[in-house]
């Protein structure tokens, strides 16, 4: 087995054997064939990376080149694209946080309540359990189920099973105008959480308790049959 510098070795040799005699001369083709079968040899590429080394130092280098790309096109350098990106993120950021994970499916259509009836009292107190576990999810939608109930007990709304939030929110808020908005929030509120995949916190279910109790309090704006004396 020869060892590293074979060719370098072999070559001093020659040239030292027979000092009368003329230096010995290589041609070049199969010099750098010699030296090339040489530098193969294991015993050279122990140290080398790895071939994942090898690679992600590729990748690094095209990032590299791809930043210095897109920084010189950029307005101010470095600096410029370094804000750019910032500003990016923070739009990203600003969106999510204002709309929420994307819908898989809209609620609008499907029922407020479920198959058994329960009085506002109950999904009151269901809405609580589930609030003192930090279950806002169904927290949230016990609790307007309980704001609606309240409302048919009250003889405000009428008594119908396959009533949607939305619905709801619209027919009372011609008893109460004044709740008409926060009404049809909590009603988004409740079908972003029970059909839409969004999650619930403890600011949403306090927005919608604090509702409920105060459109419990609130007395109904009674208007006047068409036709009838002022």
């Amino acid at each position: 087995m020869s060892t590293p510098g074979g060719v370098l070795t072999a070559a001093s040799r020659l040239t030292s054997a027979g000092g009368d005699e003329p230096p010995l001369t290589i041609p070049r083709g199969p010099a750098r064939e010699a030296a090339e079968r040489e530098l193969s040899k294991p015993a050279y590429h122990e140290n080398d990376p790895s071939w994942f080394v090898r690679a992600l130092n590729k990748f690094w280098e095209w990032v590299d080149k791809l930043f210095s790309a897109a920084s010189g096109a950029a307005p101010g350098g470095t600096l410029g694209l370094v804000v750019i990106l910032l500003a990016v993120v923070a739009v990203a950021i600003a969106l999510w946080w204002r709309l929420g994970t994307p819908r898989r499916s809209p609620g609008s259509t499907a029922p407020l309540f479920d198959a058994r009836p329960r009085s506002a009292a109950e999904h009151r107190a269901a809405a609580d359990a589930h609030a003192a576990q930090g279950h806002f999810d169904q927290a949230v939608q016990e609790r307007m189920r309980a704001l609606v109930r309240s409302l048919e007990e009250r003889a405000l709304l009428d008594p119908r099973p396959g009533r949607t939030a939305d619905e709801a929110a619209t027919e009372a808020a011609r008893p109460l105008p004044g709740y008409a908005d926060r009404l049809h929030t909590a009603a988004r509120d409740f079908d972003d959480v029970a059909y839409g995949g969004r999650t619930a916190t403890l600011d949403t279910y306090q927005r919608l308790t604090a509702l409920d109790t105060e459109v419990a309090r609130t007395p109904p704006t009674l208007t006047a049959a068409p036709g009838a004396p002022r």
